[in-house]
């Protein structure tokens, strides 16, 4: 172990967010028994403004930028994020030291009625709320019919959004509802190939300065190997497309046996439409997949006539 002693791990205050840092925390407990840990929860300008989308506020970067300052004030040494949401790109001075073990990367059905078990016995024009774009163009695609309603907040406020009526039903992560041991709300999970997630859905990431490499070699022994090369292959995608909440994609890589497959979608909003595809290589060639696949995608939307495709018009961001 390096030289720290006591470890501080900056977190939002939801009771998932809460969840996963404590989870992190039990990690390097049994792995660093003499190291003192303790978390440092705070609230994110994301998670107080929940009446407009993110896309209107800045984009899933403004779930990390209070935890960002603590690092940078000394507050804390470390940060856990959802990985979906973290920006493309950091901002400089901070690093990814680890990229732990992803749990389900599939989205899932919760539905009011206990009775309907499918997304297809649904009724005609049901409410389905879900603040993501990626999300609402795959939902139209399958069931033109819905009613696609905005949602934002923790899961426990759209789950009780939800239970009040305000919803027929609603797509969350189901690494999420996992969890926090909602797992019996879920009625169907939307798996790949014919639902796709967000890239880098169901990993957890720890954040912290660029500088302190002593933090990055603790935290290190935390990363997996599969899932980095997977979440890789994503984000490179994602990347490339110069992608944010203002764009509807989704990426999704599997290894098997040193082989890399990764599936992908660019949507149009607007229009509610998306063009999909994959490509399959090695697993060091995951950087390079996303990008190539990421100029398919391109050429194949632009064919299509997409509306938002003509380049890096908004900052990269995370998604959601």
């Amino acid at each position: 172990m390096s030289g720290i002693t006591q470890l501080k791990i900056a977190t939002r205050e939801s009771a998932l967010a809460l969840w996963q840092a404590e989870h992190v925390a039990s990690c390097l407990r049994q792995r660093y028994p003499n190291l003192a840990i303790s978390l440092v929860p705070m609230t994110t300008r994301g998670d107080q403004i929940l009446d407009r989308p993110l896309a209107q506020i800045g984009g899933k970067g403004l779930f990390l930028k209070e935890l960002e300052q603590a690092m940078l004030a000394g507050e804390a040494n470390c940060a856990v994020h959802s990985l979906k949401d973290v920006p493309m790109q950091l901002e400089s001075g901070f690093a990814l030291a680890a990229i732990m073990q992803r749990a389900s990367a599939f989205d899932a059905l919760v539905v009011r009625d206990n009775k309907i078990k499918t997304l297809m016995q649904l009724p005609h024009g049901a409410r389905v709320g879900s603040s993501s774009q990626r999300r609402q163009v795959q939902l139209h695609a399958m069931r033109p019919d819905f009613k696609l309603l905005d949602l934002r907040g923790n899961v426990n406020t759209r789950l009780r959004k939800l239970d009040a009526g305000e919803y027929d039903a609603i797509v969350l992560a189901q690494a999420g509802l996992d969890r926090l041991g909602f797992a019996d709300r879920i009625a169907q999970v939307l798996a790949a190939p014919e639902f796709l997630p967000a890239a880098g859905q169901g990993a957890l990431a720890l954040e912290c300065l660029s500088a302190r490499a002593d933090v990055a070699q603790l935290l290190a022994p935390l990363a997996d190997h599969e899932t980095t090369i997977c979440v890789q292959a994503e984000r490179s995608l994602a990347t490339a497309l110069f992608g944010s909440c203002q764009m509807p994609i989704a990426a999704f890589a599997e290894l098997h046996d040193g082989h890399l497959r990764l599936q992908a979608l660019l949507g149009d909003d607007a229009a509610r439409q998306f063009v999909r595809a994959e490509l399959s290589g090695r697993a060091d060639q995951a950087q390079s997949l996303g990008v190539v696949l990421a100029s398919t995608l391109r050429a194949l939307a632009k064919a299509q006539g997409f509306v938002n495709q003509s380049g890096p018009h908004v900052s990269a961001g995370g998604f959601s």
